[in-house]
């Protein structure tokens, strides 16, 4: 079994509020189809059906303060409770106090790592993104962090242009038009999703990270995110392309760090859950997204807060 996390940055479960809500407004027919005819909503959470399962994951942890991405995304590859340790959130880029759970070798990559997995961060970056960091100018966020700290390289243009990675956007289009690389392959959303696949299968796990979610929802700008998530249901139709080959030999997992893009009545992250779809055979979600077996009921506890997504992953490819 191969996993491929699709992260998607600041999106919380909202209300079914179109004036407020792009998941409540985008045409996402492949994701409607995936939950039974339901949106990405809160009110849509549980779900399991016969190709996905949608859980509300906690993104707060306990903590006071709305969800921040460093902390939310350290949580997420260490599986350690990181804003109740430090004892607040922080973001956008973590700082000493978050890198350092990042930086002790004990994330999810440097585990696989250690047990002779193959894993692989898929988007691909561009020179400035290199040059940037080089020169102390930008910092890695809490993601590439845990990818290089662990040894692993980051993709490069030459990756792109090769097919052995994605652009940010999914499609290419971004560095067509915003990075100053017209001769960037561009692929249709569906050839996206199909590629990824054909990229996850070549590693016991994988993660692609999509930003823009989070941007949208900053920026309050409906159209922008509309288009967006629209875009996005189409990576997902050409996932589910071969459903023959991803329900037998593929996991995909779909979260967020926090909410944000699900309300653009306001510019700040929200206190809402964060969408766990998972998109798969009925057997490996089931073993997924089912904690240890408690001592005091007997019975196994469902996968509740960001907390539980690596202890799940080890799980999983553990048993490989």
């Amino acid at each position: 079994m191969h996993i491929l996390f699709l992260f998607l940055d600041g999106i919380g479960l909202g209300p079914d509020d179109p004036q407020t809500n792009p998941l409540a407004r985008a045409h996402m027919p492949t994701l409607q189809t995936l939950l039974g005819g339901q949106r990405l909503l809160a009110s849509s959470a549980p779900y399991h059906g016969e190709r996905a399962t949608l859980l509300a994951l906690d993104a707060s942890l306990g903590v006071d303060g709305l969800p921040q991405s460093a902390t939310g995304q350290a949580v997420l590859v260490t599986g350690v409770n990181v804003p109740a340790e430090i004892g607040y959130h922080y973001g956008p880029k973590p700082n000493p106090e978050v890198a350092a759970y990042l930086n002790n070798g004990n994330t999810l990559f440097s585990w696989l790592r250690a047990e002779g997995k193959s894993a692989a961060l898929l988007n691909a970056y561009p020179p400035r993104y290199f040059a940037g960091i080089e020169s102390g100018k930008r910092l890695y966020s809490s993601i590439p962090l845990a990818v290089t700290s662990a040894g692993l390289p980051l993709f490069t243009h030459t990756d792109l242009f090769a097919g052995e990675a994605l652009s940010a956007d999914f499609t290419g289009q971004g560095w067509r038009e915003m990075l100053g690389f017209p001769e960037t392959p561009r692929l249709s959303p569906q050839e996206a999703g199909a590629r990824l696949v054909e990229l996850a299968l070549r590693y016991d796990f994988s993660l692609f990270e999509y930003w823009a979610s989070d941007y949208a929802g900053h920026k309050q700008n409906m159209d922008w995110a509309v288009r967006q998530m629209e875009v996005f249901d189409g990576v997902l139709d050409g996932v589910i392309g071969n459903w023959g080959l991803v329900s037998e030999e593929l996991l995909v997992l779909v979260t967020s760090d926090h909410g944000n893009m699900e309300d653009l009545s306001t510019r700040r992250h929200t206190g809402a859950k964060v969408p766990g779809l998972l998109i798969g055979s009925r057997e490996a979600r089931e073993q997924f997204m089912r904690k240890q077996t408690s001592e005091v009921s007997g019975t196994s506890e469902v996968l509740a807060s960001l907390a539980d997504v690596t202890p799940a992953i080890r799980r999983i490819l553990q048993k490989l």
